[in-house]
């Protein structure tokens, strides 16, 4: 049973642990690294490394999003960003590139998407990421989901992400007609990824929408400040483990249908994505990591989706640095530093032989040690 601890008369805690508070034990067996696949899919759709990106218009511009698809990741793109409400956001990109780390850059970020959503840049961009090949991908947050999903899907995208930093399978509204994620899924012919949530019973209820897929984390990272605002904050390998029980307990329940969890958050290197997958993730979903490319189309600045909410921003602005060379180089090498930044699914790869397993499945497998 986890550990329930008192933290006052009447009031208990589950205790929780993050994914720098474990490590993964090797077994009895090593593998050759050439030997490992990193494959895994998602509905009809093959990817080659279990990488989809953050949908912050920091990193996932249309180019760089086909980029990503090229190099066997997913791109997804926000279609609430920068791309659907300026015709060209290169300056305004250029501009957010060079803002200090300061209250103004929140206000700067505020007013650039104070501007409203274009319809028409939504169907645009679109024909942009299904011209660059490869499966086409893009997010909207639940709030926006009934009125922005006709032109999405006319558009005719193959994966649609609905994405919030909490997102439920029952939300509760006197005001508003909320989503309701079970009929609106129900009706669509392309897999839906839904999250983030944090717990099993959430992850179990979003399963049972017919997702294809589950975010499980808030995008959980230095930068985000969602535990100050919201008083939220997400133990990753908990998070993660409690998520795969659920998709366990469903598969059972469904005699069979498999739901993909998507780890979003406490990512910063191949040593946290293999931890990620090995608590039983079968993707990683990568932000502040990808900004350090040079494909970033805002220069190397990171800032999270929610970090311009016109009311409650939740995430700083981190100031762009220098890149740290191409996508390429980022996902696979080669590395000229040890800290785990460069070459993350080569890192991941060389995990796995360690450990001596040859698919993502397996390693899920994979023991894992409490060390802190």
């Amino acid at each position: 049973m986890r550990d329930v601890v008192e933290i006052g008369l009447g009031k208990t805690a589950q205790r929780g642990y993050h994914l720098d508070d474990i490590a993964i034990v090797p077994s009895r067996r090593t593998r050759d690294v050439d030997d490992v696949s990193t494959a895994w899919q998602l509905d009809a759709y093959q990817f080659g490394i279990p990488c989809v990106g953050h949908p912050s218009d920091a990193t996932m511009s249309p180019s760089s999003a086909v980029r990503l698809g090229q190099l066997g990741g997913l791109g997804v793109l926000n279609v609430e960003g920068l791309w659907t409400r300026y015709e060209n956001p290169a300056k305004v990109l250029e501009e957010l590139a060079g803002l200090g780390e300061d209250a103004a850059a929140t206000k700067r970020l505020q007013e650039v998407y104070a501007e409203p959503i274009r319809p028409d840049l939504i169907a645009e961009r679109v024909r942009e990421l299904r011209a660059g090949g490869g499966t086409v991908a893009v997010r909207v947050s639940p709030q926006h989901t009934l009125a922005l999903a006709p032109v999405i899907l006319d558009a005719g995208v193959d994966i649609l992400v609905i994405q919030g930093t909490i997102v439920s399978a029952e939300h509760v509204s006197t005001t508003d007609e909320p989503l309701n994620l079970k009929e609106f899924i129900a009706d669509l012919d392309l897999p839906v990824i839904v999250g983030g949530c944090t717990d099993y019973k959430t992850a179990l209820h979003l399963m049972r929408t017919g997702a294809a897929g589950v975010i499980v984390g808030i995008g959980g990272d230095e930068w985000s400040t969602t535990e100050s605002v919201l008083g939220i904050r997400v133990p990753m390998a908990t998070a993660i483990a409690d998520a795969a029980a659920a998709r366990r307990d469903y598969l059972d329940e469904t005699g069979g249908r498999y739901v993909h969890l998507i780890a979003d958050g406490d990512l910063r290197t191949s040593g946290d994505i293999a931890k990620a997958l090995g608590c039983g993730a079968d993707a990683v979903m990568l932000g502040e990591p990808l900004s350090l490319c040079e494909e970033a189309p805002a220069g190397g600045a990171w800032w999270h989706s929610a970090a311009s909410h016109p009311s409650l921003p939740r995430g700083a602005f981190e100031v762009a640095g220098e890149p740290l060379g191409s996508l390429e180089r980022l996902l696979f090498g080669p590395a000229d530093e040890p800290d785990g930044q460069l070459n993350l699914f080569g890192g991941l790869r060389r995990a796995m032989a360690k450990c001596g397993y040859r698919d993502l499945k397996e390693f899920q497998k994979v023991g894992l040690v409490l060390d802190r």
